[in-house]
């Protein structure tokens, strides 16, 4: 099994190399010590958020914390363009289990989007609130996946700050049931950020569309079923790193 992934504070392993030590504390060395009774001589992973990421001995186990010892410390972080999953908003929790999935996928950032034809509507604290859900469940999700970096949350952006972004970016794509260019096809730029788009239950009305062609975004399709809301962006994901990063 794979060893169990904890957070260090934002810069630590940057200063430690092999058979530097470093001790886990707060939340996550309770959880790790109480929680998971992980024991001296087991092996575990941290990350710092900065995107490296090591292997690390336990060399003691305290009240609530963990004496460590490092492996190694190796660069985690993928590099190519940045994925961004734009996320429409929507009911049922769909949108929390679109951006639990994306960040098990890789994604490198997710945008919350309040598309004309939202159900859901953010305002005010209830946006406060549900963004800073959507940021809890990449957490929880970039370290079950044992990720080195947890994906960056942001939003709710309107349509017409979304067509601002489109032309910023080095490709975006609009996933859309009538298209017809493949997204798996698709040819990736070297870098830069690549918007992938998914719309609403009610769809993405026309008027976005012609906005975010306008901008230079590509309508593209995945395949011949129509997905929900929380499986199209995870699914689009899967596609490009089956052409970029798993290869």
């Amino acid at each position: 099994m794979t060893a169990h992934l904890f957070r260090l504070p934002p810069g630590t392993l940057g200063e430690l190399t092999t058979g530097s030590t470093v001790t886990l504390g707060g939340a996550e060395g309770h959880h790790a010590a109480t929680v998971k009774r992980t024991g001296v001589g087991e092996e575990i992973l941290v990350a710092d958020g900065s995107g490296l990421l090591a292997t690390a001995r336990v060399r003691e186990v305290g009240s609530g914390e963990l004496r460590l010892e490092i492996v190694d410390v190796r660069e985690g972080a993928v590099a190519g363009p940045r994925l961004v999953l734009v996320q429409a908003l929507a009911k049922g929790g769909r949108d929390e289990q679109a951006v639990e999935a994306a960040t098990e996928l890789g994604v490198d950032g997710v945008l919350a989007w309040q598309a004309d034809r939202c159900i859901v509507r953010w305002r005010g604290e209830r946006a406060e609130k549900s963004l800073a859900k959507w940021g809890s469940v990449a957490a929880a999700a970039a370290k079950q996946a044992r990720r080195a970096t947890v994906p960056s949350v942001e939003g709710p952006v309107s349509s017409a700050g979304l067509a601002d972004l489109v032309r910023a970016s080095a490709l975006t794509v609009v996933l859309h049931e009538d298209a017809e260019e493949p997204l798996a096809g698709l040819e990736l730029p070297a870098d830069g950020d690549v918007l992938v788009v998914v719309g609403p239950e009610g769809g993405i009305s026309p008027g976005e569309l012609e906005a975010f062609s306008a901008a230079g975004a590509r309508q593209v399709r995945l395949g011949p079923t129509v997905l929900r809301s929380s499986s199209a962006g995870p699914a689009a994901l899967a596609v490009l790193n089956a052409v970029s990063r798993w290869r």
